[in-house]
């Protein structure tokens, strides 16, 4: 009789770039974390989505985001063009993007969370 050694850790699988999302002050809050890329982008694409299409203001919270691309890009040009858009706390990796893609006078961005939500309407 053999014995067959346990699997070794394989590769971590990554973390689902929706953190949670819920109802706060009036506003649709959807936290989002890791990279958010062309390859992880679309569970984000489908919750930004559905939040545009039901409430007047969707506050992205980018705290947790490290990473963004052109991808994560088109999707906030594409929901801020649907909704209210409001952006929570992005890094500075996240501000860049904005910049360089000349949309950071667009969108709204706020330090903290507690701010976008606090913002009037």
């Amino acid at each position: 009789m053999s014995s067959t050694p346990p699997p070794g850790p394989g590769p971590v699988p990554p973390q689902a770039p929706v953190a949670a999302e819920f109802e706060s002050d009036g506003c649709w809050v959807v936290q989002a974390r890791g990279d958010l890329d062309s390859d992880t982008v679309d569970p984000l694409f489908i919750a930004m989505w559905q939040a545009a299409a039901s409430h007047d203001v969707v506050v992205l919270d980018a705290t947790a985001v490290t990473f963004a691309d052109s991808s994560f890009l088109s999707l906030l040009i594409q929901v801020h063009q649907q909704t209210r858009l409001r952006i929570a706390a992005p890094g500075t990796a996240l501000r860049r993007l904005l910049s360089t893609a000349g949309i950071d006078h667009l969108v709204e961005r706020y330090g903290t969370l507690e701010e976008a939500l606090a913002a009037p309407r």
